[in-house]
Parts: structure tokens; C-alpha cells; sequence
């Protein structure tokens, strides 16, 4: 291998391995999106995917209202327990210290302002029904622990009622999105799937719809009992103190300016590190599907390096994005600390100076608590909703791509017939920029194999592409027995119509359900008897379970031969009307591409067929060919008159032949001496002797 060839072969796998790198970070990037680009667009659709649960979506608000009701009133009414105990032990304090039993609240009041404990009266007059040396009520007591455990019990039980018909709801709707995806697939024009990468559409419909659903799942309840949380504690805070309200509220703008200092650093931070993450798993899945050409240039070295350059700039990537998330928990623990500070010392205040009993002061430092709670979980939901945002938008662009036209409603139903089919002025083009058919016309009669030759890009398989209706035409049409084809529904057409393409198309499941595929009406003996026609049995009955045995995803345990030959028998069960062979014998071998010509020339008794071959000698008995050159018929016969014509055709067959020819001859040279063979122990830099061409 000469270095320049070396070279141009590296930079080609080079350039591949970048071309996939760019492909699988799009994937990536799809998986866990960073920003909409319409937020508020695609976010108000995304709630509308609800609108079918709206009744559910009521009943849910409901049971948060109510948990949220419960929730709140808790720390009120524990705080009437500590008030309970608190004002019990003083009443039996002041009994002890002399102070008369018996004595109302305004007696030991005034007592206790004649003897100057100004501030001590204050606090006592702010007692609920005191009298000194009562102690404690165990009773109401009792009455209350038992009514907090209540409320907490009912709270648990309708925050578990929330979450469980949320999921119900969300299940529902992301099974109805997927059946609105899986519908959208059967309904667009082949041509989507021509612009669109594979591992693109399956992350808009697997990835992106799974992260919708964790988002809504995660933001909905939350968000819902956040809010009311924080409506509802305010509310309560204000009840108690208005003044220690105004101390809880000053976290409110220091929050905010946590969030808008760190978030969008954490989020762009999470967004390079997402990237990061695509670019590295790109590499480890070059290195696995590119792993011989690797090893044939000797760039595992290189293929490590760029691993671990990759690797380290994740790891540095994934610090920045976790340390800045992990500072935002602490500060907003700071800020509440802060407050929880102010609250005790002005609480602690108020209740000295009778302003406050100690029970409310409790309760107030637990709405608090409360109240900061729900802000922060608000917070961290903002990067949630947008990730979910942002799939749904790419969920959405692909419902709102452009479909095929639909089948008429009134459309003719398909005639039996001979099976005729015409071409009449047919123009096709994939792109306005480049035509390819331009003005084709021809005609093929009930019966007849036609065979459609070409080189690359000539519009062989277009041609097909064009009578299943894969595409439209631009102008013109195609008729068969009579009918135009655009007249009549797809499925109809395609039902009377058999394909095996070049590349087989096997699903998981038995060579028997296979090859069913093509018939769902068909017997256990019909698929047998087209599995015989086509020579399947002959392997089958090899394998353990033989037409039970399971294919797995690529059919990988069966050979590239025996997949085709499944897919031929598939096309034999169906008994279609019309039989289309695009290099269907290309990946058997020569034996059994033999023993096949003759199973299809029984198959095409009697069916008109259309066969696609690069391999001259496999169409030499076809009725008539077609030989293609950028999209148009240059040439039409038989064999024999297309070879005694010398045209397009004939030059096709020679450059087959000449070259099959050639290697032929050079094996004979070599075995007679004519081309000697160098010994090992020679140079072998030097120039082989060739014989001339007469002695050849």
C-alpha cells in the first residue's frame, strides 16, 4: 500500500468518524435538550396534551387544595399544643411560688404589675383561659396531639391520592402521544424518511417523548402543591404576625438573586456538559463500529488519546455543571437560616412582651420552613420544564410534518385483470433542482419478467419506487389494466403487488411469522409449501426448532443468503399479481441463485414482473429490457437483439464479461507458467514480467 493511498483512505475514515461524531452528538442533544426556541408556544401545547384528562386534572387540584388545606393548618394546631403545655407549667409555676389558687388571668395580671414584672404580665395576659395552678390540661391536651395526627394521616392520603392520579394521567397521555407518533409515521411520504437520520426520528419518538413524561410527572404535582403551599402558608404567616410575614419575605429577593446568578451558569453548564457527553459516546461507538479499520491503520494509540482528551474535558464539564448545581441547595439553606434567625429573636420578643404566645412563634417557624421549601423546589423544576419543553417542541415538529396526500374516499376499487401496467409521459424528480425522469413512457403486458438494467443513479429502483407509489409523479401517470394507480387507494395497490428489495427486512420473531408476514391469512402449509419453492427448508431444517426458531433484532443468526431467501419465500406466500425484484439473488450464492431462477420463473408464471439486476446473465431469458441512463429508456428488447444492437447494453455486458474474462485468463497464466510466480526468498519490489497479450 503506497503512502499516498494510505493517506487518502485515513483522512477518508477520519472523516467519517467526524461525520458520525456530528450525528451521534445531534442524538445526544436530542436526548437531553437544553432551550426551546418557542418556550411559550411549545410549552402551553405541551400542557394542552392534557386537555383529555381535564376532568382528572380538577380532581387532582382538588386533593392537592385539600392536602395542601391540612398541611398548613398543622403547625396551627401544634402550636396549640405547646401553648397547652407551655401555659400549664406557668400556672402551676405561679401556684408554687405563693400566688393564690385559683386566681383568674386578670388578678395574677395585676399582681404581677404591682410587683413591677411589667414584661412577665404582658406574656401572661396573652394566655388563652389560665388559672394559676390548673397545669396542664392532659385532656384537650390529648385532643389536639390527636387531631394533628389526623390531619397528617388525611394530608399523607390525599398527597398519595395526587401522585397516583397524576401518573394515571400522565400514562394516558404519553400512551396517546405515542399512538398520535406511531399513526404519524404510517401517514408520511417516504421522502420524510430520505431527509431524516434514523437515530434522529427514533430519539424525537423514544427519548424525547420519555422526557416529556419524566417532566411532566415531576413538574406538574410539584409545581401544583408548591404553589399552593406557598399561597397558603403566606396566608397563614400574615394570620399570625405581620410583621414576622415582612421577616420571612425578605428571602424572597435574595432567592431570586441566587437563582438569577447561578441557574442560567448552571444550565449553560449543563448544557456543555450534555454535549461533552454525546461527543464521548460517539468516540466509544466509532471505536466499536469502526474497530477493523482501527486496527488496519494502527491507530488504537491515536483512538485512546482522543478517548481520554474527550473523557477529561467531560470530567471538567460534569464539575462545573454539579458544583454550581450543589451551591444552589446550600445558599437557599443559608438564606433560610437567615430568616429562621430573625424569626426566633423577633419571635422570641413579641412573645415576652405579650404580643405572641410561644405556640404561635412555633407555628410561624415552621411556616417558614414551609415557605422556603416550595420556593427552592420552584426553582429547580425551571431547568426540568425547559428540558421537557424543548423534546416536546422536537416531538411536535415532527406531528407537524408534512404528510402524504390521503387516499380519496370514493376511490375506485382495484379491477382484476391480466395485469397490464403503462407508463404515459411519467415525469419524477426528488428535488426541482435535479430532474431524473423526465418524459418515460412504455408499456408491459400480463406475463411478462421485464428486467430494468442501468448504472448507478440511473432511476432503476425509482421506477418501482414509482408503481407502489412510494413517491407521486410530477406529471404524467401509470396505468394498470387500465386504471391510473393514483385513482385507487395505496393499500390496495400494494396488496396486489410482491417486493423484495436488495437489503432484507427480517423483524424479531419465528422464520414462520416471517415469512406469514407477507399473507396474514396464510396456512401453516402455505408457508411451508413457499418456503419449499424458495428453498428455505433446506436450511431450516438444520436449525433446532426449525420454523419456530426465533429471529433475533438483525437476524444475525442466520446467514445474509438465508435472510434473502426469507424474504423471497415471504413474497412467494403472498400470490401477488404484480412481482418486483430489486437484486433479490444479489447476497445468495451462485448455487442457489440458480436453483431460485427457476422457483421465480414458476412464481412469474402468469404475473407480471419487474427485476432489477446488475449481474447481466440473471436476466438473459427476460422478456423484455429495459436499459436505463439518467432517468430515461435508451435502449428496450430482448437479450439477443439488445447484444446484436451494440448500445448501451452491449457495452454493459462486455464490461462484465471483458473483466470476468480477464481474471479468467490471468488464473490460466498463472497456472501454465505463462505469468511466472516469484519465488518468496526474490525481491519483490521489483516489476513482475507480465507475457504478452498474444501469448495470454
Amino acid at each position: 500500500m503506497s503512502t499516498d493511498t494510505q493517506l487518502s483512505a485515513e483522512e477518508q475514515y477520519e472523516a467519517e468518524l467526524a461525520e458520525q461524531a456530528r450525528q451521534n452528538s445531534g442524538d445526544w442533544d436530542s436526548v437531553a435538550p437544553g432551550k426551546a426556541d418557542n418556550f411559550g408556544k411549545s410549552f402551553a401545547r405541551m400542557i394542552g396534551l392534557l386537555k383529555p384528562s381535564a376532568a382528572w386534572l380538577a380532581l387532582v387540584t382538588v386533593f392537592g387544595a385539600f392536602g395542601v388545606v391540612l398541611t398548613v393548618a398543622a403547625p396551627k394546631v401544634l402550636g396549640e399544643a405547646t401553648n397547652i403545655i407551655y401555659e400549664g407549667f406557668i400556672s402551676k409555676v405561679l401556684g408554687d411560688n405563693g400566688v393564690p389558687a385559683g386566681f383568674s388571668q386578670e388578678q395574677v395580671v395585676d399582681l404581677l404589675r404591682s410587683q413591677g414584672q411589667d414584661d412577665y404580665a404582658n406574656m401572661v395576659s396573652a394566655f388563652a383561659d389560665f388559672t394559676v395552678g390548673a397545669g396542664i390540661d392532659f385532656d384537650r391536651l390529648r385532643w389536639v396531639i390527636t387531631a394533628v395526627l389526623a390531619i397528617y394521616l388525611v394530608a399523607a392520603l390525599l398527597s398519595w391520592l395526587q401522585g397516583y392520579v397524576i401518573n394515571v394521567i400522565m400514562v394516558r397521555t404519553m400512551w396517546r402521544l405515542r399512538e398520535d407518533v406511531e399513526a404519524k409515521i404510517n401517514r408520511l411520504p417516504l421522502s420524510y424518511f430520505d431527509k431524516v437520520q434514523r437515530g434522529e426520528l427514533i430519539s424525537r419518538v423514544t427519548n424525547d417523548i420519555d422526557n416529556i413524561t419524566q417532566t411532566m410527572q415531576q413538574s406538574l404535582s410539584g409545581a401544583l402543591t408548591s404553589i399552593l403551599t406557598v399561597i397558603g402558608t403566606l396566608v397563614m404567616m400574615f394570620s399570625i404576625s405581620w410583621q414576622l410575614a415582612l421577616v420571612a419575605l425578605i428571602a424572597l429577593p435574595l432567592m431570586a438573586v441566587i437563582f438569577g446568578v447561578i441557574g442560567p451558569r448552571s444550565q449553560k453548564a449543563f448544557g456543555i456538559q450534555w454535549r461533552k457527553v454525546g461527543r464521548l459516546n460517539a468516540r466509544v461507538e466509532e471505536a466499536f463500529s469502526g474497530h477493523a479499520l482501527v486496527k488496519v491503520f494502527g491507530r488504537e494509540q491515536d483512538a485512546l488519546d482522543k478517548f481520554q482528551e474527550e473523557n477529561e474535558e467531560l470530567f471538567q464539564a460534569s464539575f462545573k455543571a454539579q458544583f454550581l448545581a450543589g451551591i444552589i441547595m446550600p445558599a437557599m439553606t443559608f438564606v433560610g437560616s437567615l430568616t429562621f434567625v430573625g424569626i426566633a429573636v423577633l419571635g422570641g420578643l413579641m412573645v415576652a412582651s405579650g404580643q405572641l404566645r410561644l405556640g404561635d412563634v412555633q407555628a410561624f417557624i415552621q411556616y417558614s420552613q414551609h415557605f422556603t421549601q416550595p420556593l427552592s423546589e420552584l426553582g429547580g423544576m425551571a431547568a426540568v420544564v425547559q428540558s421537557g419543553t424543548a423534546s416536546a417542541e422536537r416531538v411536535f415538529q415532527f406531528l407537524d410534518a408534512d404528510e402524504q396526500e390521503p387516499d380519496d374516499e370514493d376511490a375506485a376499487a382495484l379491477e382484476d385483470g391480466a395485469g397490464v401496467i403503462e407508463f404515459r409521459n411519467v415525469a419524477f424528480s426528488y428535488s426541482p433542482e435535479r430532474p431524473l425522469i423526465t418524459d418515460l413512457s412504455f408499456r408491459v403486458e400480463p406475463g411478462q419478467t421485464v428486467a430494468i438494467v442501468g448504472p448507478t443513479g440511473a432511476g432503476k429502483t425509482t421506477l418501482v419506487n414509482l408503481i407502489m407509489r412510494f413517491y407521486e409523479l410530477d406529471s404524467g401517470e401509470i396505468l394498470l389494466d387500465g386504471q391510473n394507480i393514483a385513482d385507487v387507494t395505496r393499500d390496495e395497490l400494494r396488496s396486489r403487488t410482491g417486493m423484495v428489495l436488495q437489503d432484507p427486512w427480517l423483524f424479531g420473531g419465528t422464520i414462520m411469522e416471517n415469512i406469514r408476514y407477507g399473507k396474514a391469512t396464510a396456512s401453516d402449509e402455505d408457508v411451508i409449501e413457499a418456503a419449499t419453492a424458495t428453498y428455505v427448508a433446506r436450511f431450516v431444517h438444520a436449525l433446532p426448532d426449525g420454523y419456530d426458531t426465533v429471529l433475533d433484532e438483525d437476524a444475525s443468526n442466520v446467514s445474509a443468503g438465508e435472510r434473502q431467501l426469507i424474504t423471497i419465500a415471504r413474497a412467494f406466500v403472498s400470490s401477488p399479481r404484480i412481482l418486483i425484484l430489486d437484486e433479490a439473488t444479489s447476497a445468495v450464492d451462485t448455487r442457489t441463485e440458480l436453483l431460485l431462477q427457476h422457483a421465480m420463473a414458476a412464481l412469474r408464471q402468469g404475473r407480471t414482473s419487474f427485476v432489477i439486476a446488475h449481474r447481466l446473465s440473471t436476466i438473459r431469458d427476460a422478456d423484455l429490457i429495459l436499459v436505463m441512463e439518467h432517468g430515461d429508456i435508451v435502449e428496450k428488447g430482448t437479450h439477443d437483439e439488445l447484444i446484436a444492437a451494440e448500445g448501451a447494453y452491449w457495452r454493459l455486458y462486455q464490461s462484465q464479461f471483458e473483466d470476468a474474462a480477464t481474471d479468467i485468463d490471468a488464473e490460466a497464466a498463472l497456472e501454465t507458467g505463462a505469468i511466472p510466480v516469484p519465488d518468496a526468498a526474490e525481491d519483490m519490489t521489483g516489476p513482475v514480467p507480465v507475457a504478452p497479450a498474444s501469448d495470454a
